[in-house]
């Protein structure tokens, strides 16, 4: 008679075994790290979600493990991962980690355009190379192999430039705590001293027109994997000669040839991409507090940027969607502090050559991307010194990402100049383009954009990461 009640016991023993395979727990007993020559081992462990001795449950270990893989990519120290986990028995598992370690030490060339972007200084300034600068960048990252980075530089051209910056990430035990510090010296004999129907204005002269230097200091707090606090205080000065003070009168805050200054910088991020340089997956949100104390011209500005990105169509697209909003409080209508769209980050695809000056920016950014596919460099070609030079270097892959996208943007100005067209009015771009990564961090973006006043062109960005 209980036959008739087996097939339902077969049934209620299989899914109490799913049950109990989804609830099961492992113990991480072991993390075996393989590769690291120079970066030290808690480095590594700093960017794991998880430890030796942490309890995760089975469905969630493959999750971890793809949390883990990003964040080490993410430091920049590896220019590739492998992470696998191995089951030692029905309560512990291993970890195994193997990483490749990228160049740490770079005596670079310094050759770069001073102008905002590529396309304003081939175009609008006929890429003249007297608008380069050039010199020496020596970049030495993870210097220690604490993940500490230190730069110095010595630049010429247009700007002479010397540089030190030295980052230390952790200085206590439990990895929150870093600090970081800078110098900076230069002088300049050509200067932006004007916006004219929204385009660059420029004053140059024989001798020095401008010259300045900074120094700081940050202190930086590190939580958790994705969130980071940081407090910088700077001290500078900023000397213009006659010349730039005629060319314009109320250049600087207090309307006289030289600004000293202290400022404070207040920032907190939050960043959980898969890949930052060019993210498919995740979610950032950052937020600044800057305040200049300069005698009775104090500056304050506050900025929100917040970027979305997920993927869609098997993984093989993926949509971006950005905000960013910057907004001053001017102690008086000089032209230093109104600088706003065009310059840092507040840029719009499509209005490369153009600068709006104002109070307040809002910016929104709209992109949908496919991937056409990849390349990877073969490592054999058939001619022998090549060959031999290729299995030394680390494998080369390229991917190809196809985009649409739009802009819109808002620039309010309380004294809004005669000439300008694009303050006070909403801002509209939209345009195709080509993107194309790879190792080291490598950008390259083709865009075509069209803007509201009519303007089309190709633009020319990008950048890689030593």
């Amino acid at each position: 008679m209980f036959k008739k009640y087996i097939p339902i016991c077969v049934l209620v023993i299989f899914l109490f075994g799913i049950q109990f395979q989804s609830n099961a727990q492992y113990t991480i007993s072991h993390i075996t790290i393989e590769g690291n020559v120079k970066t030290k081992s808690n480095i590594i462990l700093r960017e794991l979600p998880y430890q030796e001795g942490s309890l995760v449950a089975a469905d969630s270990l493959p999750i971890l493990n793809t949390i883990a893989k990003q964040q080490l990519i993410n430091t920049a120290l590896f220019y590739d991962v492998e992470l696998s986990s191995q089951l030692m028995d029905s309560q512990f598992v291993d970890v195994q980690i193997k990483v490749k370690e990228r160049w740490y030490l770079f005596p670079l060339p310094y050759f770069r355009w001073v102008d905002r972007n590529f396309n304003e200084w081939w175009t609008t300034q006929n890429h003249s190379l007297d608008r380069v600068n050039y010199g020496i960048n020596i970049r030495q990252a993870n210097a220690t192999g604490n993940n500490d980075k230190l730069t110095i530089g010595f630049i010429t051209g247009y700007t002479h430039q010397s540089l030190v910056k030295y980052q230390f990430p952790y200085l206590d035990k439990k990895m929150r705590f870093g600090m970081g510090v800078g110098w900076q010296y230069f002088t300049q004999k050509e200067m932006n001293t004007s916006t004219f129907k929204d385009k660059q204005v420029f004053t140059n002269t024989q001798a020095i027109i401008q010259k300045g230097y900074r120094a700081n200091l940050s202190l930086l707090y590190r939580p958790n994997l994705y969130e980071r606090h940081s407090f910088q205080l700077g001290v500078g000065a900023l000397n213009i000669s006659d010349s730039a003070k005629m060319a314009q009168p109320v250049y600087l805050p207090n309307y006289g040839n030289t600004l000293s200054y202290v400022d404070a910088t207040v920032a907190f991020t939050k960043i959980n991409f898969d890949y930052i340089p060019y993210p498919t997956k995740g979610n950032s949100n950052e937020f600044y507090v800057y305040h200049r104390f300069s005698g009775k011209n104090p500056l304050t500005s506050f900025q929100f940027r917040k970027i979305h990105v997920n993927r869609f169509y098997h993984n093989k697209a993926f949509y971006l969607l950005e905000s960013n909003t910057l907004g001053k409080l001017l102690p008086n209508n000089n032209y230093l502090d109104s600088k706003l769209l065009g310059y840092g980050n507040m840029q719009m695809n499509g209005l490369d050559y153009y600068v709006i000056d104002g109070n307040a920016a809002s910016i929104f950014k709209s992109e949908l991307h496919y991937l056409l596919g990849s390349f990877t460099n073969p490592k054999h070609i058939g001619i022998g010194f090549i060959d031999k030079i290729n299995k030394r270097l680390p494998e080369v892959r390229y991917q190809f990402w196809l985009k649409a996208f739009t802009n819109l943007g808002y620039v309010y100005s309380e004294r809004p100049l005669n000439a300008s067209k694009l303050s006070n009015t909403l801002l509209k771009t939209a345009g195709i383009g080509l993107d194309i990564i790879s190792i080291y961090d490598l950008v390259i973006k083709f865009d075509y954009s069209v803007n509201q006043l009519g303007d089309k062109g190709v633009y020319l960005r990008g950048g890689i990461n030593f």
